[in-house]
This record gives C-alpha cells, structure tokens and sequence, in this order.
C-alpha cells in the first residue's frame, strides 16, 4: 500500500504566492525564463533556473549554477519569502483549466515505493536529466516543486477534502495563463491522521502522471543519504519527496500531436495514397478537424486537412502498448512510409501538446518548417494505469497534462 505522509512545508507568504510561483523548469527553456522572471525579484525561477542569474552562455548543469540556486534559496528563506510551517501536515491544491477543477493531496511519497513498485511509472527515464535534478537537490536539500501522481479514487478521501474546500484557502489566484489556482492546508492532527491511515489502506498504488525524472532522482537522492549515514533509521525526510495526489476521475489527459520535417520524399498526394492502404480516409477538409474517438488522426498537409480512421485489420488488442493509439501511428505509419523508428532520437519529428491547438500544428506547417502534421485522440487515464499496472512502457511522448502544477506554493527540504 502507499506511504503518503504529512510534512512541514516551507511556504510563501500568501501576498508574494503568486509572484513567487512559476510553471515547473522542463517547460521552458534559459531565455523564457529570464522573460518570466524579468523584474520579478521573488520569483522561484531564480532558484529553479538559476542560470538567469549567471552570465549568459554560462553552462545549465555547471557548479555555478548549482551554486547561485543555493544562494538564492538560502536569500529567499533569509528574506522570509520561504517559511516553515509550524508543524507536518497535508495541503490540498486545486487547479482550474477552462471552468474545470481537479483537487490533489499534497503529501510526501515514500522512495521506497518507487523501488518496490508501489509507485507504478509508465515513462522511461534519461540518467543526464535525472542527474541534474540530483544535483540541484543535493545543493538544495530540498523537493524545490511537486511531482504528478494519480491514485485510483477514494471516496472517504474525497470527503476530507470536499470539507477542506469548503474553507477559505490560504492561496487564491489566477497565472498570467489563465488558470486558476488555490491552496489549503490541513492543520487538524487527526484529519492528517485519517489521510495518511487512508492512503495506507485503501490506496494500494500511486502513479507517476508527470515528472519520472524528478521522481527517480528524488528517489535515489533517498537511497544516496541512507548510505552515507550510519544512524540511518527510515524516519529522516530524506527518505520522502513530495508530490501532489490526485484521484484518477479529476484528471483529463490531452493530446500529444506530431510535426513532421519531411515525407522521406513522398508528394503529398502519394503519401496519402499509401496511407489509404492502412487507413480510411473520412474526410478531406480545409477546415480544421480533430479526432474525436480513439483510432482517428488527423493530417495536415499542404493546406488541407484529412480525418483517418485505422482500418480493423491494423489494430492489435493483445496488449494494452499494441492498442494504443500512438502505437498504430509509430507501426504503419511513421516506421513504414517515414522511417522514424525511434522517437525519442529522431530529428525529423517534433511534438506539441494538446493545449496549443490545432492552430500551432497548422500555424508550423504553414510557415515551412515543418512539411505536415497529426493530431491524436488523447489517451485515458484508464490506458496510462492499465499500461503502468502491466509493468510495460508508453512510447515516448504519449501524455500530455494540464495543467502544470505551480512550483513554490509548497516546498518539502530533505
């Protein structure tokens, strides 16, 4: 069953919250995030892409940089930007997307669930990624923002934090990208003793919906300090990371669209021949369309877009990495007529989320750079734990989430 533990939270001041919180550093890259952080002195950016704060060109994975986080995390607690809470405790973290809300659990997963398979991923990881978020850790010595999980719904849960809401929050405001958030903490000892009791026997698995790579460094960070220490008891914090539950029926999963660089010197007109081979065609529009079931895509191309449905023949139920969608794309349609067999090395491919629309596929092909464009049906959430429960791995670029939790309304040190 899950360890999901209360923890004493270092939060900001509800008057600087907004300021302070940032979307999470894999979204953007060096110079958006010195355009967000620009003249916004308390911003988290500064400690989570603290390259902004160094010379420019200066190395992301230098000491340097590394060193300049820790400084500025160690100011931001000096300043009062950061304080502790008085004692551990549960939040509940609300996020708002298009009049649509989902409430997670702030707790503090356990490493050992990562290892044991408690904690059920569906993503590979890469070493260099997971061994920069090492070491801003180690310089930190801190979760310095939440990962994603999900956890199969809890009805008594549910209750506890439908009474939590019902409270005034101690965070409530809407990102400069419309959504809204807001943030309870639970202060009452016996209801954070009720969670920590429910996820400990009715929540047999948690599931890592976005951040594998500061999941797996969080969880070796854990298994690094209890080698070195020799009083090591199981109880120090470092054996812990913090994360944001949300029960599965909250979540939507979106879209995760491809741009392609070249049709491996096929017209138009002939690819779409040889795709009719493997899918119906549905229809031939200028006219933006979208999938809207699963086993459509939708192609964009020299101005036109096509709505394709897989013919029967081509779909594989015998497993549940076979019937996905992204799969079906990869098998008869990018490996055959492309020749893009690996996708997480492949130049000749991009991907965009769901949130961008159909407008960003088009506007991209429009513009030259790229010469067509697909869009997916989103898989489920009921796919990603089917798939995660099964031991297996989805293709790259399957899951897309929004939105993305806010880094620094709550950070966990270790």
């Amino acid at each position: 069953m899950a360890t999901v533990k209360p923890f004493r939270g270092l939060r900001p001041p509800r008057d600087i919250a907004a300021a302070l919180s940032c979307l999470p550093y894999d979204v953007m890259n060096s110079a958006e995030a010195a355009q967000m952080a620009d003249g916004n002195a308390v911003s988290l950016l500064h400690v989570t892409r603290a390259e902004i704060d160094c010379p420019l060109d200066t190395d992301v994975h230098s000491a340097e940089v590394y060193n300049m986080a820790a400084a500025n995390f160690a100011r931001f607690k000096a300043d009062g930007w950061l304080r502790p809470d008085p004692s551990p405790c549960y939040y509940v973290y609300a996020q708002t997307m298009n009049g649509r809300t989902q409430y997670g659990i702030v707790g503090a997963a356990a490493c050992e669930d990562y290892f044991s398979g408690v904690i059920r991923k569906h993503e590979l990881t890469r070493p260099d990624k997971e061994e920069d978020r090492m070491a801003l850790t180690r310089y930190l010595n801190a979760n310095i923002e939440p990962v994603f999980f999900a956890y199969k719904a809890v009805p008594e849960i549910d209750a506890i934090v439908a009474d939590t809401v019902r409270q005034t929050p101690e965070y409530d405001f809407t990102a400069a990208d419309g959504f809204g958030h807001q943030l309870w903490v639970i202060r009452d000892a016996e209801v954070n003793r009720r969670i920590e009791h429910l996820f400990t026997s009715k929540v047999p698995f948690t599931y890592v919906a976005d951040g594998h790579h500061r999941t797996a460094a969080a969880a070796r960070i854990g298994q690094e300090r209890k080698a070195t220490n020799p009083n090591h008891t199981g109880t120090e914090e470092y054996n812990f990371f913090m994360a944001v539950h949300f029960p599965d029926n909250h979540l939507q999963i979106m879209d995760y669209n491809r741009l392609l660089r070249d049709l491996n010197g096929l017209t138009p007109t002939e690819f779409l021949q040889k795709l009719a081979e493997k899918f119906i065609i549905l229809k031939r529009t200028t006219a933006p369309v979208a999938p809207t079931q699963p086993r459509q895509f939708a192609l964009y191309v020299q101005g036109e877009w096509t709505l394709l449905k897989a013919r029967p023949e081509i779909v594989d139920d015998s497993d549940p990495i076979s019937r996905l969608d992204v799969t079906l794309l990869s098998r008869h349609l990018l490996e055959p007529l492309l020749g893009i067999a690996d996708l997480r090395t492949s130049q000749r491919i991009d991907f965009v989320g769901g949130i961008r629309g159909l407008d960003e596929l088009k506007r991209r092909v429009d513009s030259g750079e790229m010469k067509a464009a697909i869009a997916l049906y989103p898989v489920s959430m009921q796919q990603l734990t089917d798939i995660a429960d099964s031991g297996n791995i989805m293709p790259p670029k399957t899951t897309w989430f929004e939105p993305k939790l806010r880094s620094g309304l709550v950070i966990h040190e270790i």
